[in-house]
């Protein structure tokens, strides 16, 4: 590529076109699908248990989603190096559909929670496809612009997905929001198997064992850490956490001994290495999202006096930042990949000691602007990420490396999510709190995240400080 081509901003023209356009569409449906099927249940939850009981199992519906996502994200680059795009895709696509159509017929709980894992392993496998499809579908100057897309589409799924279920609720069944993403899920497996045919079984296949042992170990850490968010008590949760994050230790490391069947790409977590720099900022910036998504709207309610959808608005904010940002940033050229990701972890790393004194003094104003900027310095770093990485990485370490950035945001969320509660429990939050232990917990939760940032930041210095490879 010319330095004249790397310096010239990316038009719009130069994707949304005969040659790309289609594939940008079948990727754009595929992380709809899982972004708004992700926030679906939320606003379906009381129908559903009034429908089928089960209250106590309503944690369950989002954990096991989570655990799906990140389990499927994990084995999804491996999947691609051996059959390709096209039948990983394709599977993705049919056990999402497979999913949706379980929750739809189930009678209890039990079974619902069956098919909301089946949705999250078949959402995660299509949100991990969908960057390895960018990577390889789009010539590396137009990654960029896919990863807007992808941004801005995420950000307005927040909005749309909740509002699915809402009206299905309001003016049909509960039911009708599972099939309705039941039918778009088969329009795309269908999709993928005939627009992929030239992506099916790479030149180069490896033929591998399934990693089964790794995976166990990826799957136990994530649901402990996911019970630890869940079921809150100090001397539990944190157990909980430790011997999550134990399995998680096993998985890398036994994933990190394997040479073409790994997982992940090499030395994952090294400041050593370029890649691992990338990994280590996406996870740890991933588990700031919970500064303000976790007890934010609680504390804008109770503290501070406001209805729970002013509390929903606010977390709209920061969805709108990013997209936002990303949408106008993502035609930026390859030499300004580092400024833009510098310039996206500094923003979120401000935006903690924002929350620290915004959410328990206010006013709203300032909270929503600290949700912005925050979600102002995914917007910026997130789209290039991704760029710089393929153009660091070795080229056998492609598909791993576009699996691993969003399995690795998710697993940093689900770390975040557990290490809140168990600060906020620490602190004395239950349902007979009074409001000097909310305001506790509204300063101390993000500033406790601050260090999360720091160890984002040697991350951040690692990835970019690399010379330019390719």
């Amino acid at each position: 590529m010319s330095q004249a081509s790397e310096e010239r901003a990316v038009r719009w023209g130069e994707i949304l076109n005969r040659e790309y356009g289609l594939a940008l569409a079948l990727v754009s449906l595929g992380i709809w699908l899982h972004a708004a099927d992700s926030l679906l249940v939320a606003t379906m939850v009381p129908a559903i248990v009034a429908d089928i009981g089960g209250e106590e199992l309503i944690s369950w519906t989002v954990a096991l989603y989570g655990i799906g996502s990140i389990v499927a994200g994990a084995a999804s680059g491996l999947l691609a190096l051996q059959f390709g795009l096209r039948l990983p895709m394709t599977l993705a696509s049919f056990l999402f559909m497979l999913g949706c159509i379980v929750s739809a017929f189930a009678p209890e709980m039990w079974v619902m929670l069956i098919g909301r894992l089946l949705q999250g392993i078949g959402g995660g496998g299509l949100m991990a496809l969908a960057f390895v499809a960018v990577s390889s579908l789009f010539p590396r100057r137009l990654i960029a612009r896919a990863m807007g897309v992808i941004s801005t589409l995420w950000g307005v799924s927040a909005f749309i997905g909740p509002l699915v279920g809402g009206l299905f609720v309001e003016y049909g069944t509960w039911q009708g929001g599972f099939w309705f993403f039941a039918v778009q899920a088969l329009l795309l497996t269908i999709w993928v198997w005939v627009a992929l045919r030239r992506h099916g079984l790479p030149e180069e296949r490896l033929h591998l064992r399934f990693p089964v042992w790794r995976l166990f170990w990826l799957s136990i850490g994530v649901l402990f850490i996911a019970f630890a968010g869940i079921e809150i008590s100090l001397l539990k949760t944190t157990l909980l956490v430790v011997f999550g994050i134990l399995a998680l230790i096993a998985f890398f490391y036994f994933d990190g001994r394997e040479s073409d069947s790994r997982m992940l790409p090499a030395r994952p977590l090294s400041l050593k290495n370029p890649i691992g720099g990338a990994m280590i900022l996406v996870l740890a910036f991933s588990a700031t999202l919970n500064a303000l998504s976790v007890y934010g709207p609680y504390v804008i309610t109770i503290l501070h006096g406001y209805p729970p959808l002013v509390g929903g608005l606010i977390m709209a904010c920061m969805s709108i930042g990013w997209s936002v940002v990303s949408f106008m940033l993502s035609g930026s050229p390859e030499t300004r990949d580092n400024a833009m990701i510098v310039l996206g972890m500094l923003l979120i790393t401000l935006s903690l000691p924002g929350y620290a004194y915004s959410l328990p003094f206010g006013p709203l104003w300032l909270i929503a602007l600290f949700a912005v900027m925050q979600g102002a310095g995914f917007g910026a770093a997130w789209t290039f990420i991704l760029r710089r990485a393929i153009r660091l990485a070795p080229e056998a370490d492609h598909e791993r490396v576009s699996g691993a950035i969003p399995t690795l945001q998710r697993l940093g969320m689900a770390i975040g999510a557990a290490y809140a509660g168990i600060l906020a429990n620490a602190a004395g939050l239950d349902g007979d709190a009074d409001l000097s232990v909310i305001f506790t917990v509204a300063w101390l939760v993000p500033a406790a995240l601050l260090p999360a940032t720091l160890v984002g930041l040697v991350g951040t210095y690692a990835f970019v400080r690399a010379r330019n490879h390719g």
